[in-house]
């Protein structure tokens, strides 16, 4: 079924058609593939294709770069895609606020959570939750190791970094950057360094459950730069490391929703404020579902209102 919606803004009127391709544009654009994305919204790789194609017709702009062996975003395309994602959110929200007026929350919800971010962010946050949702029973788990949630029964796993499991669905809840920390008395030990380089030279506290535990990498106006550290002392947990941090015994690579209130009072010090590491994303993940249960809606809901204060 085909909709016409006209959109008014700044006294002009843009006409959009066809606003059901929009579903096959994102699952092309996330796939990479026609096929993939016939296969991923069980239809025809023609009707994928037709629907992208009238979908450009009618906007005007070409949003995929085509060949035999890839497709990918055109610049027009990238915008679209983000806006897109945005409006399908949005899109089901309202939904979802008028069909689900009269249903509330209720029932078992099991989470996964990070250690560190699970008792700073996470935790505090439950007991709102449960005050405003009190039939809801909350059973969290807090480990910085990564399971499949669907076999191990989670209804949220909250994560942070690259996802790769295109069959659950994601939420931004926050992004996160990690920051160089010392403290004033390891600072004094040593040269205190001015570039990512001079970081391969001190004893580097390790978080071991990293994907790259003794690469640092750091982005400059001058491009990407990537150290390699060594150091005595591993562990997968971030507040050890803030530990062994605060009481001289190295540097560490902290998220910045450790280290910042100590970089507030003095107790640390972060190193190379003008090298920052790059960005990555805190994201609720639950399992894909035509329906999904009002329980983790409305925690999903009630995280990303609470962590974006």
């Amino acid at each position: 079924m085909a909709y016409t919606h006209y959109i008014v803004s700044n006294n002009s009127t843009i006409l959009m058609e066809n606003l059901d391709a929009i579903p096959y544009f994102l699952a092309v654009a996330e796939h990479e593939s026609f096929a993939e994305a016939a296969r991923h919204l069980n239809v025809s790789r023609s009707a994928v294709s037709k629907r992208v194609n009238q979908l450009e017709a009618t906007l005007g702009v070409r949003l995929l770069h085509r060949t035999t062996r890839k497709v990918s975003l055109t610049e027009a395309g990238q915008h679209y895609f983000s806006n897109a994602q945005n409006a399908v959110y949005w899109m089901q929200q309202a939904e979802y606020s008028a069909t689900s007026r009269q249903q509330l929350p209720i029932g078992k919800l099991k989470i996964c959570v990070p250690m560190s971010f699970g008792r700073l962010k996470i935790a505090p946050l439950i007991p709102g939750f449960l005050k405003k949702y009190p039939k809801v029973d909350i059973e969290m788990v807090m480990d910085d190791q990564y399971s499949d949630i669907i076999e191990s029964g989670y209804d949220i796993a909250i994560r942070g970094g690259e996802l790769s499991d295109s069959s659950l669905v994601a939420r931004k809840l926050l992004p996160s950057r990690s920051l160089i920390c010392v403290s004033g008395d390891y600072l004094d030990e040593i040269s205190s360094p001015s570039t990512p380089t001079d970081l391969s030279k001190l004893n580097a506290l390790i978080y071991s459950y990293s994907s790259k535990t003794t690469e640092w990498h750091f982005e400059h106006k001058n491009g990407i730069e990537i150290v390699a550290v060594r150091g005595n002392y591993r562990v997968n947990n971030s507040e050890a490391l803030l530990a062994a941090c605060l009481q001289g015994t190295g540097v560490a690579r902290l998220p910045d929703f450790i280290a910042q209130p100590y970089i507030d009072n003095g107790e640390l010090i972060q190193l190379l404020p003008e090298y920052q590491m790059p960005e990555k994303n805190i994201w609720a993940i639950f399992p894909e579902r035509a329906h999904m249960p009002v329980k983790v809606r409305a925690f999903v809901d009630y995280l990303g209102e609470a962590l974006s204060k």
